[in-house]
């Protein structure tokens, strides 16, 4: 018996081929090393093309994995301190236990939030209490030969009662996975699926619909093309007629670039498409 996905996870491999590798509107550049003793170095950077803004940010992460225990900082380009602790199949198998702290002392903002995740076959919940905010939060899925069921309730403890509910049920095999959500207390809905349908092709599509929207359904479909085994390409278009094309190759062991477009084919003469380009560094 096998542990499901977290609830965030259901449709995940949709959501993925139809979100992923598309850098447009930006040019971004990421470069990863790792020290000798294990420490891992991550900086960010990335330029908006259209108003020119530059942010970024820097990680470092050390993991004790005897002991299950890691530790991750970040200091971002707005001043911003992040830290995050986890403790992973220490205290009780199968227990992750998070601690993720936010700083902006610019206004002196700050944000604390305990994460405790359970994983055993058949069941994975994630409890979340914020800290500061005293909102709390709890979701869960079963699963059972392929089938998942699962549920999110967020309450306030202040005031004292329920602010968000939403459900899923989802479908999975190692060929194809379909999932339908309903979040926003039940009136914002998405319905997914993925294929894959032979090693080299992947498939995607997507419906949402908003009950309290005068809106149409919208809907996306996409798929992935795998060139070789460092190159492969992404394409997907939506009901509003936006074509977004994806390019990635691994150019050599450790680097990585990734460019994309995304195109209005409804107002093809006018300035309202973007392009984009990412690199990837790792030692």
């Amino acid at each position: 018996m096998s542990v499901p996905v977290a609830y965030n996870d259901i449709g995940k491999s949709a959501k993925d081929l139809l979100s992923k590798d598309y850098p447009v509107g930006g040019v971004k550049l990421e470069v990863k090393t790792t020290a000798i003793n294990g420490v891992v170095f991550k900086v960010n950077g990335q330029r908006d093309n259209k108003s020119g803004h530059i942010v970024g940010d820097i990680e470092t992460k050390y993991a004790n994995k005897p002991n299950g225990l890691t530790f991750t900082e970040a200091w971002t380009s707005s001043n911003h301190l992040n830290g995050k602790i986890e403790l992973d199949n220490n205290i009780a198998k199968g227990l992750k236990l998070e601690l993720s702290t936010s700083l902006l002392p610019s206004i002196k903002e700050k944000a604390a939030k305990v994460n405790a995740i359970y994983k055993q076959p058949n069941v994975h919940t994630v409890a979340s209490l914020d800290v500061f905010k005293s909102h709390f939060s709890v979701n869960s899925v079963v699963g059972q030969k392929g089938f998942l069921v699962g549920g999110e309730v967020a309450y306030n403890v202040l005031e004292g009662k329920i602010n968000r509910y939403s459900a899923a049920i989802g479908y999975s095999t190692k060929v194809y996975s379909v999932s339908v959500q309903a979040t926003n207390n039940l009136t914002h809905y998405a319905a997914s699926y993925y294929h894959r349908v032979n090693s080299d092709i992947e498939a995607s599509g997507k419906a949402t619909w908003d009950s309290h929207s005068n809106k149409p359904v919208a809907l996306e479909v996409g798929a992935k093309l795998l060139l070789d085994k460092t190159t492969f390409v992404k394409g997907k278009i939506n009901n509003a007629g936006v074509l977004s094309v994806a390019y990635t190759q691994a150019l050599r062991p450790g680097i990585k670039v990734n460019m994309g477009a995304a195109i209005d084919t409804g107002r093809f003469n006018e300035n309202v498409h973007k392009i984009g380009v990412s690199f990837t560094l790792e030692n």
